[in-house]
C-alpha cells in the first residue's frame, strides 16, 4: 500500500509538471505571436519620445554638462580657455560677495514662501459665485502677465523718496532701494506681487478639482471654516501646494530681473543674489569660468531642494 500511494503521488506530480510545462509552452507561443505587435508599439513609442529626448538633451543636459566643464577653466569667451582645476571654486569660497549673495538668496527663499499661503487666501476669496467676481479675478491676475521689468519700474516709482506713493503715505521719503538695510526686502516685496498671483492661479485650478462628496459629507458632520479647510480642502490640494512651493523656491533662487532693474545689485552689492552675481561676472568682467562655477553651485542648491521635496511627496503618496 505505501508503494502504491507513493507511485500515485509521483504520477500526480508528473502530471502537474506536464500541465505547467504545457502552460509555459502556450504562454511562450502567445508571446511569440504577440511579439510583432509589441515591437511595433515599442518602435512607435520610441519615435514619439525621440523629439522630446533630443530637445531635452540639446537644451538641458548638454548646457548643464558644458557649464560644469567650463567651471574648471579660466576663460573670457574669446581667447582659448586655460584649465585651472578647482581654482574658480576656491576663489568663490573666499569671495565676500558670494556669501552676501547666498545670504540674500536665503532671505528671498524665506520671504518668497509667503506667496503660496497668500495665493491660497486670495484663491479661496475668489472661488465664489457672486456677481462681478470675474472682473475681480482679472484684477488679481493682472500682475502675473506683467513682465519683471514693468513690475520693477512700478515699484521703483513706488519707493522713490521724492514723489513715490510710499513717501506720500508715510509723509516723508525713505530711500528703500538706496539703503543697504532695506534694498533686498524692498525687491522681495515687489516680487511677491506677481508670484502671489501665480500661486493664486494654481490654487484656483486646484479648487475646481475638489471632491464635492467629501465636502458635503464634512459639512454634514459639522465641519466649518478652519476645520473644513485644514482637514478636507488642504489634503486634496497637496499636489497643488507641492507645485506652488517648488515653483516659488525656484523663482526665489533664480531671481534676477527685478534686481537688475531696481538696484543693479547695489548699493555696494548689498542686494545681489547668486543669479545676478553670475551674470555680473560673465557680462561685465568676462569671467565665464568663474561665472560657470557660480551657476554650478546654484544648480546644486536647487537640485538638492527639488530632490528632497520629490522624495517626500513620493513617500507621502506611497
Amino acid at each position: 500500500m505505501p508503494e502504491a500511494s507513493a507511485s500515485g503521488a509521483l504520477e500526480s506530480q508528473a502530471a502537474a509538471n506536464g500541465q505547467n510545462a504545457s502552460r509555459a509552452t502556450q504562454a511562450s507561443a502567445r508571446r511569440r505571436r504577440a511579439s510583432p505587435t509589441s515591437r511595433r508599439q515599442q518602435r512607435a513609442a520610441l519615435l514619439f519620445l525621440a523629439p522630446a529626448c533630443v530637445m531635452v538633451g540639446l537644451y538641458v543636459i548638454w548646457p548643464i554638462l558644458s557649464t560644469i566643464r567650463i567651471s574648471f577653466y579660466n576663460w573670457d569667451g574669446m581667447t582659448p580657455p586655460a584649465f585651472v582645476g578647482l581654482a574658480n571654486y576656491v576663489e568663490l569660497v573666499h569671495a565676500r560677495t558670494f556669501y552676501t549673495a547666498l545670504k540674500n538668496n536665503v532671505i528671498w527663499l524665506f520671504l518668497f514662501l509667503l506667496a503660496p499661503p497668500m495665493g491660497l487666501a486670495v484663491a479661496l476669496y475668489l472661488n465664489q459665485a457672486v456677481r462681478g467676481i470675474r472682473f475681480v479675478k482679472s484684477l488679481f491676475f493682472a500682475p502675473f502677465v506683467l513682465s519683471g521689468v514693468v513690475v520693477g519700474l512700478i515699484f521703483t516709482w513706488f519707493y522713490d523718496p521724492t514723489f513715490g506713493l510710499l513717501a506720500m503715505m508715510l509723509g516723508h521719503g525713505i530711500p528703500v532701494l538706496g539703503d543697504a538695510r532695506y534694498a533686498t526686502f524692498g525687491i522681495v516685496f515687489a516680487a511677491l506681487w506677481p508670484q502671489t498671483a501665480y500661486c493664486m492661479i494654481l490654487y484656483l485650478t486646484g479648487l475646481t478639482t475638489l471632491n464635492a462628496e467629501q465636502l458635503e459629507a464634512a459639512r454634514m458632520e459639522g465641519a466649518r471654516g478652519w476645520a473644513l479647510l485644514w482637514h478636507v480642502v488642504l489634503p486634496q490640494l497637496r499636489p497643488t501646494t507641492f507645485m506652488a512651493i517648488v515653483v516659488t523656491v525656484i523663482g526665489a533662487l533664480r531671481s534676477f530681473d527685478l534686481i537688475s532693474v531696481m538696484t543693479g545689485g547695489g548699493p555696494f552689492e548689498s542686494s545681489t543674489v547668486l543669479a545676478y552675481y553670475m551674470y555680473d561676472q560673465a557680462i561685465k568682467y568676462f569671467r565665464l569660468g568663474y561665472s560657470a562655477a557660480i551657476a554650478v553651485v546654484l544648480f546644486a542648491i536647487m537640485l538638492v531642494y527639488i530632490v528632497y521635496h520629490l522624495r517626500r511627496m513620493l513617500r507621502t503618496e506611497q
